[in-house]
């Protein structure tokens, strides 16, 4: 088999001393973080995503735990939770969504010659002045419409531009007002 002896020997004398041939020992440096700081770094993410890395380092200063921002940021990779952009979504009270389904459930058996005279409009704002906040948050992906994942917007909140447009059956029409 062109193995040596002394390798045989040694894999022959451990298994008769600890009843395996698995080693003993772990190689690498040791975990910084335990298996029961890493969960609550992941329950406090998910409590609230847009808790930074920075936060969840002081976080672990206070319990006595002195770990990087590199290290946290790979407990939370391990886990599926990745630095995204948060998504802008309306902010959408109670009564708006009900309206929503109770419309949705009102049409939801409309035939093709129904939806031929319907005109479907939408608007949208263009800030034209001030800056984007960007804010992060640490998601599983297909989560990026969960509300604690969104960053809610209003309208009016200074220079922009509106722009409105229709979908019908034949086409696009559009607007800028």
């Amino acid at each position: 088999m062109k193995v040596p002896r002394s390798s045989v020997q040694t894999i022959v004398r451990k298994y008769k001393h600890h009843g395996t041939m698995q080693p003993s020992y772990c190689s690498g440096r040791r975990r910084v973080l335990s298996p029961r700081d890493g969960r609550a770094l992941v329950r406090k993410v998910q409590i609230n995503p847009r808790t930074t890395a920075k936060d969840l380092v002081k976080m672990l200063e206070e319990t006595g735990t002195k770990v990087s921002i590199s290290t946290v940021k790979l407990v939370l990779y391990q886990q599926n939770l990745k630095g995204r952009s948060a998504r802008k979504k309306p902010l959408l009270q109670n009564r708006h969504k009900k309206a929503r389904l109770q419309f949705a459930n009102a049409h939801r058996d409309k035939d093709n010659t129904f939806w031929r005279n319907v005109l479907m409009t939408d608007e949208t704002k263009i800030e034209l002045f001030g800056h984007y906040d960007h804010h992060y948050v640490s998601r599983k992906r297909g989560e990026p419409c969960k509300p604690k994942n969104t960053i809610p917007t209003v309208k009016h909140q200074g220079g922009n531009i509106m722009l409105w447009g229709a979908l019908l059956h034949e086409g696009l029409v559009h607007f800028t007002k």
